[in-house]
């Protein structure tokens, strides 16, 4: 089966799930984390190149304090427990999203993961935290025009190529695959750019409930589908 060389994931449904069950929303976000491993061992078992987890949105700041420390808190405690794994096979972090306005704490975390693991190259794992789309495009486009008024880049050098290499993601392959789970059907502010060929695939389970059968759901969806790029198919050609 042809597998995607980087699958993103928009994790949702955390807090229907608990609220299915007649749970705390923070029971849904640890369920949540245990889904997050199983998918980050699947993906390097199904020889997935670059894994991308949409883990904390810039928008999520709305939400109620208690529910915001929760998630923090979980992102500490996965990357003080599974860094050591991740490093020992041979995965590389790499987190995508704004840092300016991070605690130190945090952002020392972060950074340590990927200081640690720089060198790896089994497997990308990319961590969109504090994540937003157009907020992304626009940071490039503030660096851009800084260098463009510096006379850095001449004028026939702003092409998307450029904008590409001042992104969050610049030098990971754009996703071949997004899957959403929970049954929405929208991005959500997530790799607008990135995501202009991607093939897309609304899954109806809840993200504690993805797992590996889930995950090969989907892969399975990518490859049937015909990716032509803005061209015609081989069939229509011939």
């Amino acid at each position: 089966m042809r597998h995607p060389r980087h699958v993103a994931i928009i994790m949702d449904g955390n807090g229907r799930w608990a609220k299915s069950r007649g749970l705390p929303r923070s029971m849904g976000h640890r369920r949540g984390v245990e889904a997050v491993r199983s998918a980050v061992r699947a993906a390097g078992e199904m020889g997935i190149e670059v894994l991308t987890l949409f883990a904390f949105s810039s928008e999520n700041w709305r939400r109620p304090r208690e529910e915001v420390d929760e998630l923090l808190g979980l992102l500490k405690h996965f990357i003080r427990r599974d860094l050591a794994d991740l490093h020992k096979e041979g995965v590389k972090v790499r987190v995508i999203g704004a840092r300016d306005n991070l605690s130190a704490d945090i952002l020392g975390l972060l950074e340590e993961a990927e200081n640690l693991t720089r060198n790896n190259d089994r497997q990308t794992l990319v961590i969109a935290f504090n994540y937003g789309a157009r907020d992304e495009v626009a940071r490039a486009m503030r660096r851009i025009a800084e260098k463009f008024a510096a006379g850095e880049i001449p004028a026939d050098k702003l092409t998307a190529e450029c904008l590409d290499q001042h992104l969050d993601t610049a030098g990971i392959p754009d996703p071949d695959l997004i899957i959403r789970t929970s049954g929405e059907l929208r991005l959500s502010n997530f790799l607008l750019w990135q995501a202009a060929y991607s093939e897309f695939v609304f899954l109806p389970c809840l993200w504690p409930d993805f797992d590996r059968r889930a995950f090969e759901e989907a892969l399975a969806q990518y490859a049937s589908r015909d990716r032509r790029y803005g061209g015609i198919s081989c069939d229509i050609a011939i």
